[in-house]
């Protein structure tokens, strides 16, 4: 009888077993085979998070929403050179009647971003003013409106708004508005790192000779960049021959150090190819196979929990396989949604006049409503920094163009990725916080779903689903004659069924600062002081208008009746900043300014929405975020709302 020895036996062993053939028993269609890995991965491995400086903060993610610390501008500041006036004094100015002004008695000269603080509420432009034969006086022949080139504290930045939602990749805008609102420190997702092995004796690094049967290894430096390009840190390792102990020693190593694993090549049928016994003998291998050419021999393992994943070596196989398999599960650990630039078709949904001297770039708000695209326009103003952070496009008006009607169609230059946009609630209407903390719920509870918010007022609203220019309009209307919040006027503007999905009850009311001096305590006692109002067609307006036309007081009576803020917020910040007495508002925006409230009613704010739109996704989506207990917590933090009936659904017809 023939006895072995021991190194004969092992050589059969690895002959055997470390040599056989991995065949396929079956392949795994793609989309099955990420949905399982990843919902595997998502139970055993969580993003990670640190602080850091906001100055280093480019293109990271962040964890959760950030709100402002100050308002900018931080006073009411000058918008052009020239001079301050107190716009009575200047009331009567005309060609025939020119008025002189005394500087340092009845003006005084400023310069752009200079502040502005009583007596003067006005800016004349350097260029409106004449000479006179008197060196310290100046002739104007036009009278000044109150707060004319005044750009009020808080018109850009408001103390306590947010910012940038969770989940937002920061962008070179978005670190100036941080530093403008007093955020030096911020919380966001920490790089990934991953570990990248070539593998294969045949392998020879670039720049060496190749002889008969070596391949010079690329592959690897193409992951390391499109790692780099997926926001993370890449750690390229020399290659590994073709020896089962040493591509184990290294994986376990890496599977130790870094948050990812990929190895290249040996991931085959070949008798070398050991990869995946070795992620088996070091953990599980949920996938080896998918039914992807080329590109097929992927394995999706995880070791020490992390993810560890194989590719094939052909370029093409192993470039395929990497955008299927390591970036969704890069976008998951670096909270990450894929982006790519292009340039769409869309409806603008406001006219927009430009200059013929300028090719002008306004910023938008884009969203798929029906079978087209709409592009809202946002705040053209050259100290609007936060509509660049709002904005998901440019509209290029080129030069000689006077501009483009409202209806018409244009060309978007987007920042977002299309299907980002496609995947977003077109909120056109009344504003309120709420919809900023909804905006930051969406794409953490349903990934990939967005909200994007326009404040035109109640009745703005309407019209723009009139248009079929908005998914939903945000609406507080109250019908005088009978005291109906909202359902009145939805049954007078439209003839199709329309749902209105309740929202939540919040009080309105009056705005002072704290401690009340001028002991404001109702409508009547907002005559003869500095008042700040709404903008036309808010609803908050048309309640102001109701509280008046009951105390028989006419608009004429109150001082700064015309004067109009677009938010609950702006109101609250021109308050707080004493640039008004007194605004009507909300009680959750009060309390975020620490301002005095005192309440004038309770008020239903709900959601206007097309029945055909009720089944879209993202508008389900809209309603759970709605309903849930999370979001119910956060009114709560707020102040000043109810929520019995949120996202209950009643047909108007």
């Amino acid at each position: 009888m023939y006895i072995c020895s021991p190194d004969c036996c092992s050589l059969y062993y690895e002959r055997k077993i470390m040599g056989k053939r991995n065949l396929y028993l079956k392949t795994t269609p793609v989309k099955e085979a990420l949905d399982s890995y990843m919902k595997t991965l998502k139970d055993c491995v969580q993003p990670a998070y640190e602080s850091i400086p906001v100055t280093e903060s480019l293109n990271r993610i962040t964890h959760k929403a950030i709100y402002a610390k100050y308002c900018s501008p931080l006073f009411n500041a000058a918008a052009m050179d020239g001079i301050a006036v107190s716009a009575k004094t200047t009331e009567n100015a005309s060609e025939a009647n020119p008025v002189e002004l005394v500087l340092g008695k009845d003006c005084r000269i400023v310069d752009t971003g200079d502040p502005i603080h009583d007596p003067y509420d006005a800016v004349i432009m350097a260029e409106d003013l004449l000479e006179t034969e008197e060196p310290d006086k100046v002739k104007i022949i036009n009278s000044a409106a109150p707060w004319q080139h005044i750009r009020p504290i808080g018109e850009d930045i408001v103390a306590g708004e947010m910012i940038l939602p969770g989940r937002h990749c920061i962008r070179p805008i978005d670190v100036g508005v941080l530093l403008s609102a007093g955020i030096l420190e911020i919380e966001v997702v920490k790089l990934p790192t991953v570990a990248i092995f070539p593998t294969g004796t045949e392998m020879i690094e670039p720049g060496t000779e190749p002889k008969d049967g070596d391949i010079i290894e690329s592959n690897s430096r193409m992951f390391e960049n499109m790692v780099i390009a997926q926001g993370a840190k890449a750690v390229r390792f020399p290659t590994i021959a073709d020896d089962y102990d040493k591509i184990k020693e290294a994986v376990r190593e890496a599977a130790e150090n870094f948050d990812m694993v990929i190895i290249n090549a040996g991931s085959s049928a070949g008798t070398e190819d050991y990869t995946v016994h070795v992620l088996r003998e070091l953990g599980e291998v949920l996938i080896h196979g998918v039914a992807i050419k080329p590109g097929k021999p992927v394995i999706l393992a995880i070791v020490n929990n992390r993810p560890v994943i194989g590719l094939p070596g052909y370029p093409v196989s192993a470039y395929i396989g990497f955008e299927n398999f390591v970036t969704p599960v890069l976008e998951f650990l670096g909270q990450r949604t894929g982006k790519q630039n292009k340039t769409v078709e869309a409806v603008i949904s406001r006219r927009l006049v430009s200059s013929l001297k300028h090719k002008e770039y306004v910023r938008v708000k884009v969203g798929c409503v029906g079978d087209k695209v709409v592009a809202a326009p946002l705040a053209r103003g050259a100290g609007a920094a936060m509509s660049l952070v709002r904005a998901d496009g440019f509209c290029v008006i080129e030069q000689n163009s006077e501009g483009c009607e409202a209806g018409e169609k244009v060309q978007v230059e987007l920042y977002r990725d299309m299907a980002e946009i496609q995947n977003t609630v077109v909120v056109t209407g009344s504003h309120d916080l709420i919809l900023d903390v909804m905006a930051d719920m969406m794409p953490d509870r349903f990934p990939g779903m967005h909200v994007s918010s326009t404040h035109v007022g109640s009745m703005g609203g309407l019209m723009a689903l009139l248009r079929k220019e908005a998914h939903i309009a945000p609406i507080h209307m109250l019908e005088e004659e009978t005291g109906i919040y909202n359902i009145p006027y939805i049954k007078r503007m439209f003839r199709e069924p329309v749902a209105l999905i309740k929202g939540v009850g919040r009080v309105q009311g009056i705005m002072v600062k704290k401690g009340n001096p001028l002991g404001i305590e109702t409508i009547e006692d907002l005559k003869g002081i500095r008042y700040v109002n709404r903008q036309r067609g808010a609803g908050t307006r048309l309640l102001f208008d109701y509280r008046l036309k009951q105390a028989g007081i006419s608009p004429e009576e109150i001082h700064g009746y015309d004067r109009e803020a677009a938010t609950h917020m702006a109101v609250a910040a021109l308050v707080g900043s004493d640039s008004a007495d007194a605004g009507m508002g909300i009680r959750s925006a009060a309390l975020s300014m620490n301002l005095d409230f005192i309440p004038a009613g309770n008020e239903e704010y709900d959601f206007a929405v097309p029945v055909e739109y009720l089944e879209l996704p993202h508008i389900r989506a809209f309603i759970e975020v709605l309903k849930s207990e999370e979001f119910h917590e956060k009114l709560n933090e707020l102040g000043g709302y109810t929520w019995e009936y949120a996202g209950e659904i009643r047909i108007i017809e």
